[in-house]
């Protein structure tokens, strides 16, 4: 069965920085992608960063552009994505998503997308 297990979720002060993790499992090979998504309370889910089996390229939501890291460890099958200089427009629940093996070229961070997708962990960030 495969899984998809999200950490790292938190409280911080705007300014701040948090790193979610994202830990794969019941899949033998890589995923063609893995992306995170997030979802605000009475908003639509959005893309926020994705990336190729290979760890490049990568696609990011212009809303986080030069702030938000997203990275994958494909010994280990993991993402991570790395929030800085989070702002109070930032606080949504998280998702890890995956694609198992298709090409979504030009929707790399559309949610329809996605294949498989994590429970979530909850990001707020104070001002």
């Amino acid at each position: 069965q495969v899984q998809l297990v999200e950490s790292g979720g938190g409280s911080v002060q705007a300014g701040g920085s948090l790193r979610l993790s994202c830990a794969a499992s019941g899949y033998s090979y890589n995923y063609k992608y893995m992306a995170w998504f997030r979802q605000a309370p009475g908003k639509e889910r959005e893309g926020v960063a994705s990336t190729h089996s290979r760890g490049d390229p990568t696609y990011y939501a212009d809303s986080v552009k030069g702030r938000f890291t997203i990275s994958r460890d494909t010994v280990q099958n993991m993402v991570y994505l790395q929030m800085n200089s989070l702002k109070p427009e930032d606080t949504a629940v998280y998702y890890c998503a995956a694609v198992v093996s298709r090409w979504i070229i030009g929707s790399e961070l559309a949610p329809n997308s996605y294949d498989v997708w994590g429970q979530g962990t909850q990001v707020t960030v104070s001002s």
